[in-house]
């Protein structure tokens, strides 16, 4: 493992791991929220809709543990040595709790796809089906989906504020860390 100690910005690979699970997480809620509308409209719709929704859910595991592997193995660059302490600690919180967010909703979902009393198969977008998760029954799974789904929708919402904040107002480059193209 190289050192990471000169580094200011997450490696290419990390920023691809970010960004991608940002955009599907972000639809994925999205449609989540969507699913009363959906289906009070059009019964074929919500079906499609909640398929592509366990499929983009499956997804987002799958690249979130991909990605925790990759973090595992290439720490995160150092902090600027301004944050405050205070600061820093909210950084290694946020970050962890993206990661437990990121595994924890998916496996609820999945959970509650595979307890369901009308069981429907699960397939990755068309391509094959996902087996069933041996979840014990009688657990609100439901319940838990849309409470860890409502904290995602929260934590994206501060994540994005923080790297605002510190674009704008603290003007430290700390977005550029993790922004793609050319390096600066």
């Amino acid at each position: 493992m190289a050192s990471h100690a000169g580094r200011s910005r997450y490696s290419n690979v990390a920023i691809a791991f970010h960004w991608a699970i940002a955009v599907l997480l972000i639809a994925n809620l999205a449609g989540g929220l969507l699913f009363d509308i959906i289906e009070d409209a059009d019964k074929s719709l919500y079906f499609t809709v909640v398929q592509l929704h366990k499929s983009t859910g499956i997804t987002i595991l799958a690249l979130a543990l991909l990605r925790l592997a990759w973090r595992l193995m290439n720490p995160a660059p150092p902090l600027p040595d301004h944050m405050t302490p205070a600061e820093i600690v909210l950084s290694k919180v946020s970050h962890w709790g993206f990661y437990i967010l990121m595994i924890a909703l998916p496996l609820s979902g999945w959970a509650m796809t595979s307890t369901a009393k009308i069981k429907f198969p699960m397939l990755w977008y068309g391509l094959f089906e996902v087996p069933s998760l041996p979840a014990p029954t009688g657990w609100n799974y439901y319940e838990v989906h849309e409470i860890l789904g409502w904290i995602g929708v929260a934590m994206i919402v501060l994540h994005v504020a923080a790297a605002l904040k510190h674009q704008y107002f603290d003007r430290d480059n700390i977005f550029a860390r993790m922004s793609m193209g050319k390096r600066r």
